[in-house]
């Protein structure tokens, strides 16, 4: 494992993808052939390439499916205000329970040839590594976060920062009685998202992901 990459723990895998706006049928198909847990959702970038856009659950899926209410006859993405008819716990399986099956859901002929907008559920930032990162190394993150997938990308010709460990340690202010970060750059970023700023977080590892 010390001399292979990431690269080559997933080559002979085929990586099956969601677009954005995805048919249902086509969710449906997906989800009765393949066992995985989670599909990366692919959406069209400025220059017509497909960019990986995040990561949705097979369970998030199967809780739209039955819930219905964000299909839609457009084939374009959906506006705004579409996480208000969810509760955070539609998403949550009970521990004690396997989840929902996609045998236990039904859909007519209608629904089927409908049209479901996947950004809004998705996790617009799961975990990244470089395709040529050790083989061992990606190993030792799954076991020490309890990962259940890693997305791997082209290695990325830019850097947009550099985050320390002093960063992200946590000091206790006096006056305010609140928990904030040390780092200034951090602190200016998590104010401006506080105050209803335009702070805008890149993600180059994730917009280098193309799917060819």
């Amino acid at each position: 494992m010390r001399n292979m990459n990431a690269k080559d723990g997933c080559k002979n895998q085929k990586v099956v993808c969601l677009p954005r706006v995805s048919r249902v049928i086509d969710i449906v198909s997906v989800l009765r052939t393949n066992k995985h847990n989670g599909f990366p959702v692919v959406d069209r970038g400025q220059n017509g390439e497909s960019l990986v856009i995040g990561l949705i659950l097979c369970s998030h899926l199967l809780v739209l499916l039955q819930a219905k209410v964000d299909f839609q006859n457009s084939p374009f993405p959906c506006g705004p205000g579409v996480l208000n008819r969810h509760n955070f716990s539609d998403f949550v399986k009970p521990a004690s329970s396997k989840g929902k099956s996609i045998d236990d859901i039904h859909l007519t002929e209608d629904e089927l040839g409908l049209y479901l907008d996947l950004a809004p559920f998705l996790n617009p930032s799961p975990y990244i590594v470089p395709e040529d990162m050790s083989l061992a190394k990606v190993y030792n993150l799954f076991r020490q976060l309890g990962l259940r997938h890693i997305f791997v990308v082209p290695r990325p010709s830019r850097v947009v920062g550099l985050i320390t460990r002093k960063d992200l340690l946590l000091e206790e202010d006096g006056n305010t009685a609140m928990t904030e970060l040390q780092s200034t750059s951090v602190r200016g970023l998590l104010n401006g998202r506080l105050l209803g700023g335009n702070a805008h977080l890149e993600r180059p590892l994730l917009d280098n992901l193309v799917i060819e």
